[in-house]
């Protein structure tokens, strides 16, 4: 196993942890035979890495250029005000964390969030607080 597995197995430890950690990047680096600052590299270089507890749920609100014209930065107060929670938060009943990003592909929806794995777009406050109310 090469250092080309190294992100596979960053995205499996987070899935079964649910985030990554110190002890976690440290038996991947003597599993691969790179140091320990390689992985860590590379773990806080993606955005949908986290080195810290996330929650069961993480919204990932689009604070790209198109979002930010087509009022993006308005819902990310809506969401914050649902939440209680700020950028960076996650809840204190581990329900939902919150994350800025500078882009999840979806320009041409925009406004857009990511929840989890689902794409949101062409959004409203109404339909922000819909979305927001549609999980568990």
């Amino acid at each position: 196993m090469g250092r080309e597995a190294l992100l596979s197995m960053l995205k499996e430890a987070q899935g079964a942890e649910g985030y990554l950690s110190k002890d976690a990047m440290h038996q991947m680096a003597a599993a691969l035979g790179v140091p320990v600052a390689h992985v860590y590299g590379v773990a806080t270089f993606y955005a949908f890495l986290s080195l810290e507890l996330q929650g069961r749920h993480v919204i990932r609100l689009c604070k790209s250029v198109p979002c930010f014209f087509q009022e993006g930065e308005s819902l990310q107060g809506v969401i914050e005000g649902e939440l209680g929670i700020g950028a960076g938060e996650t809840t204190p009943d581990g329900r939902f964390t919150l994350e800025l990003t500078n882009c999840i592909g979806a320009c041409d929806r925009a406004p857009a969030m990511l929840v989890d794995d689902e794409v949101y777009g062409e959004l409203t406050p109404e339909k922000v607080k819909e979305i927001l109310q549609s999980y568990d």
